[in-house]
């Protein structure tokens, strides 16, 4: 029997029933399986894949849309994958174009690699920031940032909803509901009973991501990640938006080591909403 072209199968909308074949396309491009976050990401956004006839999946990636949903603000594209055996055959561009097609006039945003940052480009997507990935065991060290940090409770939900919308610029109610699960442990910092930061640190594989990380200035950002970085044993790891020079410095003078640097791209926006000054690390990069 002849096998299908790359080129006729079908794009399809993947669900959890997928999550094992997602991480065995991670696994097959070198990457951790990261079931935790591809279980977190199929629920809160959109699946897309490619079936291969041989079993398995030739390709899968993930949108993630904020804003309302029956008109979005944006969609964050992450964890574009192609199987390595049917790599530069024009996969991850078919994808990519099916996406950007399904997505109509919705603003769009990604995370690149140097190795990806060519096909965005010729998809149209723009080069807009960088980020930077650091990693590392973290060391205490010098002056305690004097803000006030404490867990995160049920009743602080709607206040951590509203700082996290203004300064996304979009809602983000099913992700920001999601991450009391998702994460091993939310924090606040507190300033007059009033919410002035927030962040989470969640388990992927054997690192512990500090994201999101929302907080009104560097300080604050600071005891956030202090406080976090305090009830676990794990390698750190977080993406900076590399305009935080301060934090970056600070981190690195803690431990933490420069891994890489990604493009952050749009496309139909020529800057992503929201106040970046008090953005100072995703949820993951796979989601914004």
């Amino acid at each position: 029997m002849r096998t299908p072209s790359l080129a006729s199968l079908p794009v399809r909308c993947l669900t959890l029933r997928d999550l094992s074949a997602c991480a065995d396309l991670s696994e097959d491009r070198g990457w951790p399986r990261e079931e935790h976050k591809w279980s977190f990401l199929l629920t809160a956004g959109t699946g897309y894949g490619i079936d291969d006839p041989d079993g398995g999946l030739v390709a899968a990636c993930v949108v993630t849309e904020y804003g309302p949903r029956e008109r979005p603000g944006l969609g964050a594209i992450g964890m574009v994958l192609v199987a390595e055996r049917h790599a530069r055959q024009g996969v991850g561009r078919r994808l990519m174009r099916r996406i950007v097609s399904t997505m109509g006039p919705t603003p769009l945003t990604l995370h690149a690699t140097p190795n990806g940052l060519p096909l965005y480009e010729e998809l149209g997507f723009k080069v807009t920031g960088r980020a930077e990935m650091v990693r590392g065991h973290f060391t205490p060290g010098g002056a305690r940032p004097g803000i006030t940090t404490r867990a995160a409770t049920a009743a602080d939900l709607t206040e951590i909803l509203l700082l996290d919308e203004e300064v996304f610029g979009l809602d983000r109610t099913h992700i920001v509901t999601r991450l009391p699960a998702f994460a091993d442990r939310l924090c606040v910092a507190v300033e007059n009973d009033r919410i002035i930061g927030y962040a989470a640190i969640w388990p992927n594989m054997d690192t512990h991501v500090v994201g999101p990380l929302i907080a009104r200035d560097t300080e604050t950002a600071k005891a956030l990640v202090s406080s976090l970085a305090a009830h676990t044993d794990r390698p750190l790891r977080t993406d900076v938006d590399v305009r935080h020079e301060e934090l970056l410095t600070w981190l690195k003078e803690r431990g933490l080591v420069s891994v890489a640097f990604n493009a952050v791209m749009t496309y139909g926006v020529p800057q992503l909403p929201g106040d970046w000054s008090r953005r100072f690390a995703p949820v993951t990069v796979a989601a914004g």
